[in-house]
């Protein structure tokens, strides 16, 4: 008899069964010629012994298998008795692989689950898709630095904004309240507490707007989108906490909703404080730019540049602040943009933000979970 392959798995000793009966030989007769104890022989018979690679030699031998054949039965039948437990260790790996499945545990996104088919399913109902292979809607309107296509990290970050977004509060938004944001929000511009009424100026105005705390390796400044075409909303990582990198931020994504930009895809913002304005699209360069003038006007600015240029003094950029009515870590993060001071000079002015703003907006991360 030669070497053969199952077509279906069964214990090997199904197969020795059927071999001692095809020969007419009784059990107790085989353990006789093979030199063994009938125990073992029924023991394998009837599937509570496995084959070892000593019973394996002896099997082949005696039935001119070769021990091969033996030995592959008994793993064949060992691996089908594990299989559901590898399909779904397969399936856990594949959802790790392509979503932060870890860091969602750990920020609350969602709960841990043994069952593959529960965490399967909070994940793709978080993404908003219905299979691993699935792109979630996001995916084409996110940017990287380099604008292409954005992470996971990203994606999930989005996701979790719109989420959040939802639970946010905000008045009808009309595109007449503008006036009344601008002077409002330029009033806060000149204290650090000023921070703490972003969030409610902004709801009245109708512009919902949420703090996400950035996934570990997730660059990401800001976004702007809708969650339809009457409720605009801005997400802010928060990602740098300094005075002036929020107030560039939050006027950064207020002009892309001025502009309505958002409404179709969303529009992610990473490295918005970079000095090189090449790389990025227009919308952003305009943005950007939007948003310096309405902290420090550009003429202003130079205008200071041309006198004290290259000192720079304390008294001297306070004395500017006061004039411009803004918080000098403002005045201080300009003149670090263009350049015109080290990272290293008037770092006392670039004062933390992130507790103040997170007391009054809808915050996920920084310690602080949202009720979903």
């Amino acid at each position: 008899m030669g070497a053969r392959i199952p077509a279906e798995i069964f214990p090997p000793g199904e197969f020795l069964k059927d071999e001692l009966e095809a020969r007419g030989w009784t059990q107790v007769e085989f353990a006789e010629i093979i030199g063994k104890d009938t125990r073992l022989i029924s023991e394998v018979i009837s599937g509570k012994r496995s084959v070892t690679p000593e019973t394996a030699m002896a099997l082949g031998e005696a039935l001119d298998t070769g021990a091969e054949f033996w030995m592959n039965l008994e793993s064949q039948y060992q691996l089908s008795k594990v299989r559901p437990t590898q399909t779904s260790i397969a399936r856990k790996a594949a959802l790790h692989g392509k979503f932060p499945v870890h860091e969602m545990i750990k920020r609350g996104w969602i709960e841990a689950n043994k069952n593959i088919e529960i965490l399967e399913k909070q994940v793709f109902d978080f993404f908003g898709v219905a299979a691993n292979d699935e792109i979630p809607s996001f995916m084409h309107a996110a940017k990287k630095t380099s604008y292409s296509d954005a992470s996971m990290l990203q994606i999930a970050w989005l996701c979790r904004a719109r989420s959040a977004a939802m639970s946010s509060p905000a008045e009808k938004y009309s595109e007449s309240k503008w006036s009344v944001v601008w002077a409002e929000l330029r009033e806060q511009l000149e204290f650090i507490d000023g921070v703490r009424n972003v969030a409610s100026i902004l709801q009245k105005a109708g512009i919902k707007f949420v703090i996400i705390e950035p996934l570990p390796g997730c660059k990401i400044d800001g976004a702007c989108f809708w969650l339809n075409k009457d409720t605009p909303v801005i997400a802010l990582s928060l990602r740098f906490d300094r005075v002036d990198n929020f107030w560039h931020s939050l006027f950064h994504e207020l002009d892309h909703v001025k502009h309505k930009e958002g409404m179709s895809q969303p529009v992610i913002d990473i490295d918005i404080f970079s000095t090189e304005l090449g790389g990025m699209p227009p919308i952003e360069v305009r943005a950007n730019e939007a948003a310096s003038q309405f902290l420090v006007p550009k003429k202003d600015l130079e205008g200071f540049i041309a006198r004290v240029n290259p000192s720079f003094s304390d008294d001297q950029i306070v004395g500017f602040s006061r004039r411009m009515r803004v918080h000098p870590g403002i005045v201080v993060g300009q003149l670090q943009n263009r350049k015109l001071i080290p990272y290293s000079f008037h770092r006392k002015y670039l004062e933390k933000v992130r507790a103040l703003v997170t007391r009054s907006a809808v915050t996920d991360g920084f310690r602080q979970m949202l009720n979903d």
